[in-house]
Parts: C-alpha cells; structure tokens; sequence
C-alpha cells in the first residue's frame, strides 16, 4: 500500500496537524498521528480552542479546580490552553529532537485582542514563553501593521514565533524583513540562532472563498473560469519571494552564525467549496522546505488519494502571475481582498477569543456551584496527564 504522506515528506514539505484539544492528548491520538501519519508539528488557533472546550468533558476536573480557587476567566483560560500546549509540545519532542529542531514545534497563539498593540503582543509572547517552557514552542502572533515589529521584538528576545494572518505578497514581504531583523538582533543580543525558529503563516483557502464571491458576483464567462485559481497563484508567487529572500547574501550571514529559515507555512488548506478536490491546497502547494497545516480531515484525505508531484511551485510562477493579470482584467482588485481578509481574520479570532472566554466563564459558574468530590472523568484524566510526563 502506498504511503502517500510519506512520499509528500519526502518532498520536503512538513506536515502539520491544524488541531488539538484534550481529548487528542488524554488518549493517545496526537501521538498516533506523529507515528503513523508523519504529522511532524501542531497549530492552534482561538477557535479551535474554543470548540476544544466546548466539546470534552476532560477539562472538568480542572475547571472543578479552578473555580474552588477562584481564578478570573482570563487567567483560567491562559492556565488551560498552555498546559494543553505543554503536553502536546512533550508529546511532539520526538519530532524536534530526530530534526535538531526544526519540526516538532507546538503553536500558541497571543490573545488576538493585542493584534494591534505592538508592545503589549510582545509582552504576551515572553509570558507564554516563560510559562510554557518548552524548546518547540512557536508563539504565534498575527501579520499586522503593529504585529510586525512586535514580531522583530519577540524574535529578539530569542523567542520562536508563528507568524499568522498573512494574505498578502506585500505584508509577506514586511513579514520577511521583520524577521531577518529579529535574528540580527537576537544575534546582538547574545542569543544561539539555531536554537530560534519561525515560519510564515500564508492563509491559502479563504483567498479563494473571497476571490471567487467577487468574481461569482462580476458573472462574465471569463471571471468564472477565474475561480479556484487566485488562492494557488498567490502562495506560489509567495514562495519566489521566499527563494529570493532566503538566498541574499543577508540570509547567508545569519545562516553561517547557526540560523534556520522562517519557512511558509501554507494555512488554511481545507477546501471551503465542496466542488474543488480536497486536497488540491496540498498539491499544488508541493516546494521544499515548506510546512503545510492541515485538519485530520484532510491529512487522512491525501493519505488515500493525494498525488505527490517533486515540486508544483517553482515552475509555476509565470502561469501564477497570468492568473494575476487576469483577475485584475476580470475588475478584481486584489489590494482589497488582501485588505479584508486580513481584517476579517482578526476579527474572526477576537469572535472566537471571546466565545472561548464566554464558554470558561459559564463552566466555571457551573463547576462552581456543584463544587464537591472530583468525579471519575476527572481522577482519569488527572491520572493521564501524570503519565504525560509533568504536564500538570
């Protein structure tokens, strides 16, 4: 039987698992994935957070906990997120250790709140840090206007980061440069270069969605057959900025001193209109030295029938920029899609950050209230996180 996944690493491309919650921890299934399905680090997001919570019965016992101490929301949901991160960064250590650091990164995203509040975000990442305390953290931290020097600050300060909610070929670009200063700093400052790590965060599938309402909407023959292009064409265009970025003289001095490249990170990779392939986020997307997040969904999807290309990025970039002259033909101004999905990004991870909040308030009432004896649920689970190896 073919194993699909594992020609797709073989390419060079790292597979990410967009998804935890407790219930993958408690039993076994993120390990699973590392072992038999090469999925070789873990994304989080507020929304997966909150549908994590919302679902399992597995954080009761420590929401039990929680409300006998009397612990704000805020403050519940930082101690309930990270220790979920902290396991699944001991659980992901093997990944880490077998490619000297590289992959086996957890990912834990600052309060989306902050996205536009430079020094505030980066002083969420140093508390995540330090209250984590793992080596293959990322912190994530969104592509905004005040994101970017906070991104260069917390990279500084010797601090692996994610950087998330990139559209854009431009902010990309902002986002590179930001990088590259936060290493040169961090060397400054003192700190070992390889041991610092960082990808970029480029979301794929709602460029699509938003694409092709507009293009849905213009109604020509040529705008339709448009659709399903854009998203592909703008992540390959991204990734020839990334070979001419990570091939400068700049690069190579900071690679000499020990540095690893911020590799893309091809986010959002599930298909939103049911007529695409499902896994065509992934295939077209196939380039050395990438990473590309996806939910289970799709990785159990590409394990029955992805087809594994060398490369389907590098060779593509004049037929990507055609698409590009074409959508602005068809009346697609791409600077607005750009500008809309960044923020309706943000703003849908402050929907969800407090719908998140909202669900810990009201389980910690509910806790609260029927305080007494920890039930089965929760002897099991505190017994299975034991067993993890001091996530507790």
């Amino acid at each position: 039987m073919t194993d699909r996944l594992s020609e797709l690493s073989a390419t060079g491309v790292a597979i990410w698992l967009d998804d935890l919650s407790r219930t993958r921890l408690t039993t076994g299934g993120l390990d699973k994935l590392r072992r038999e399905k090469h999925v070789a680090g873990v994304t989080t997001n507020p929304t997966i957070f909150a549908k994590a919570l919302s679902d399992a019965d597995e954080y009761n016992w420590q929401l039990r906990d929680l409300a006998v101490r009397g612990v704000e929301v805020e403050e519940a949901v930082r101690m309930l997120t990270t220790y979920d991160v902290r396991w699944a960064c001991d659980v992901m250590r093997p990944s880490y250790d077998k490619s000297a650091g590289v992959d086996g990164r957890v990912s834990i995203e600052v309060d989306p709140r902050l996205a536009h509040e430079s020094e505030r975000t980066v002083a969420e990442a140093k508390a995540l840090w330090w209250l984590i305390d793992r080596p293959n953290l990322f912190i994530k931290i969104p592509a905004t206007e005040a994101g970017i020097p906070a991104i260069t600050a917390t990279l500084a300060e010797g601090i692996s980061v994610n950087v998330t909610l990139i559209f854009g070929l431009d902010r990309y670009s902002q986002v590179m440069e930001a990088f590259l200063a936060g290493l040169e700093q961090a060397k400054a400052n003192g700190h070992d270069l390889s041991k610092i790590g960082s990808v970029a965060s480029f979301f794929v599938s709602r460029v699509d969605t938003e694409v092709d309402k507009r293009l849905e909407k213009i109604g020509s023959a040529e705008a339709k057959s448009l659709r399903g292009k854009a998203a592909i064409a703008n992540a390959q265009l991204a990734y020839e900025r990334y070979s001419e970025v990570f091939s400068s003289d700049r690069w190579k001095a900071l690679a000499d001193a020990g540095a690893h490249p911020q590799r893309p990170l091809w986010a959002s990779t599930s298909t939103k209109n049911p007529d695409y392939r499902d896994v065509v986020y992934v295939e077209q997307l196939i380039a050395p030295g990438t990473v590309n997040t996806m939910p289970e969904s799709v990785i159990h999807a590409y394990a029955d029938h992805g087809e594994t290309q060398a490369d389907t990025v590098t060779g593509a970039y004049d037929a990507a920029r055609k698409v590009f002259d074409e959508l602005a033909a068809a009346g697609v101004d791409m600077a607005d899609v750009i500008g809309v999905l960044e923020r309706e990004g943000v703003e849908k991870f402050e929907a969800s950050w407090l719908e998140l909040l909202d669900g810990v308030r009201k389980s910690l009432e509910s806790a609260a209230q029927g305080a007494g004896a920890p039930g089965k649920a929760a002897t099991g689970n505190a017994k299975a996180a034991q067993q993890a190896g001091g996530n507790a």
